[in-house]
């Protein structure tokens, strides 16, 4: 759909429409899958080995602080890997992120493993994010 001047779609949608994009890896014998609906200004990144939402945090820039603000919106306030995981992709994209993170804590590598293909992921597929 070819975008017209004023922004809006030929469709007189306005932005850009709502995009979904998948991939998996086997990390540490597991088998992870991610899931990215990119949106206006923003997306939502669901990280999971099994169909469901047990967390949701999301996170946005801050003119007050160079750390973006980040708050769980749903799930158990104990574990700050979708938060800290929001945080540092806003960090890095400039748009707002919501996250949720439902992998077990069964090894402390696997976030940072998990972290690393999705920046991978961002490199390959920049405008999936």
């Amino acid at each position: 759909m070819e975008k017209l001047p004023t922004g809006k779609s030929e469709s007189g949608a306005v932005g850009d429409a709502i995009t979904v994009h998948d991939f998996s890896e086997k990390i540490l014998e597991q088998t992870v899958h991610f899931h990215v609906i990119k949106l206006n200004g923003g997306f939502f990144l669901w990280v999971g080995s099994n169909p469901v939402l047990s967390n949701l945090a999301v996170s946005m820039e801050s003119k007050f602080d160079s750390m973006p603000l980040s708050t769980l919106v749903l799930g158990d306030p104990s574990d700050t890997t979708p938060n800290s995981l929001a945080q540092r992709l806003t960090k890095r994209t400039k748009k707002q992120v919501y996250v949720s993170y439902c992998l077990p804590m069964t090894d402390s590598n696997l976030s940072l493993l998990v972290e690393n293909r999705i920046k991978k992921e961002m490199e390959v597929h920049p405008d999936k994010f």
